[in-house]
This record gives C-alpha cells, structure tokens and sequence, in this order.
C-alpha cells in the first residue's frame, strides 16, 4: 500500500450517474474525489495510493463489492470503507460488514448526510491510529476483529446503539449487526451477558 492521502475519497460503483454526484459533492466540500467504475481497477489504484475513505457498490456485474472487500483485506486496510446498496441489497450489506466494511448507505442516499458520515469516519479512524488501543482480554477476545472490540467497548460502557454509532462514526443499525456478531462469538445469550463475560475477565485480572 502506498501512502494515505488525507483528502482522497475513492468511489467505486458501475452506475456512472452515482460516481459523477458523489465526486461532485465530495470536490465541492474540498475532498479530492477518484471513481472506478469497477473492482479491478480501484485494487490497482490503492496498490500506490491509501485514500482516507472507499465509497464501494456492493452490487456490481464482474467483481461485486464483497469480492473486492476479500481481495483487499478490509481489517488490515486503513481506510474506512463504506458499502452503497440498494433496497434489496441489505443482506449483502450485512455480509460486507461482517467482511470488515465499516458501515452502509442506501440508496437514494442524501448527499449531506453522505458527506457527513464519511468525515465522522475519517476522524474516527484518525483518532483510533492515534492512540492504542485498550481492549479487553478475555476468553474469545481474539476472535473479535478491531471494530468488534471497539463496539464491545461500548456496550460494555452502557452506551446505547445510537450513542455507540454517534463516537466510532457509524450507524445504529450498524452497531446491531457488530452487536449480534460478537454475541454470537462470544457465546453470549443477551447483552447482559456479554457485559459479565467482559468484566468477569477484568475483575480476575485486576484481583
């Protein structure tokens, strides 16, 4: 991977009318915006250059959106990566984010809205390179990719789905997929659950 441009977005969809608003809008809010029209070429493009965020289609002829999160290996890239689907696409948004992707946009998607959550991701992501990160071991702790913990982190803290989304920059609904997720790695029945699992292995540490 070469270099993070602080300022690059990368859009990748094969609708080109979707690639010309978005790199519109992000050009006009001081972003410098690169589309690809299809995998292959957005996997060339960040062999050289790291963008500070991926806008990815998940549902695209060829190479869709989940074949190109495997081939770049999204937990270890530094980038948030963001997936755009459709109404009927929310299964493979659930799956994208299991694959590392940090969070989804439906279409028709609102363009400030857009903009907006891609700076809270970027600033969550800056923030999180800044500073190690304190997690947590326990039994099955390492099973939990960097996301997963930092969501657990605030479950654990009592935060609600909204509040969680609202600190690491992603939506409520996004949470819950984290939620479920790492419930069901963990083996925990409910949240309450998950909270004892968590402490259990703290207080045993600390004592």
């Amino acid at each position: 991977m070469g270099d993070t441009t602080t300022d690059s977005i990368f859009i990748v969809d094969d609708d080109a009318s979707i690639r010309d608003a978005l790199t519109v809008v992000f050009d006009l809010e001081g972003f410098q915006a690169r589309s690809f029209e299809n995998g292959d070429d957005f996997l060339e493009a960040v062999r050289g250059e790291t963008p500070a965020c991926v806008l990815l289609d998940v549902h695209m002829p060829g190479r869709s959106g989940l074949d190109v999160l495997k081939a770049l290996d999204v937990n270890s890239f530094p980038a948030p990566v963001f997936v755009i689907s459709g109404q009927g696409d929310i299964p493979m948004a659930v799956s994208a984010i299991k694959l590392g992707a940090i969070d989804f946009i439906e279409k028709p998607f609102d363009a400030d809205t857009v903009v907006t959550r891609v700076r809270d991701a970027i600033a969550a992501a800056a923030a999180r390179a800044g500073k190690p990160a304190n997690h947590p071991h326990f039994p099955g702790s390492d099973l939990l990719t960097p996301r997963e913990q930092d969501v657990l982190k605030e479950i654990t803290a009592g935060a609600s789905n909204k509040e969680a989304g609202r600190r690491l920059g992603i939506s409520p609904r996004t949470i819950e997929v984290h939620r479920a997720r790492i419930m069901e790695k963990l083996g925990a029945r409910n949240a309450a659950d998950l909270v004892r699992i968590v402490l259990t292995a703290n207080t045993g540490e600390n004592g």
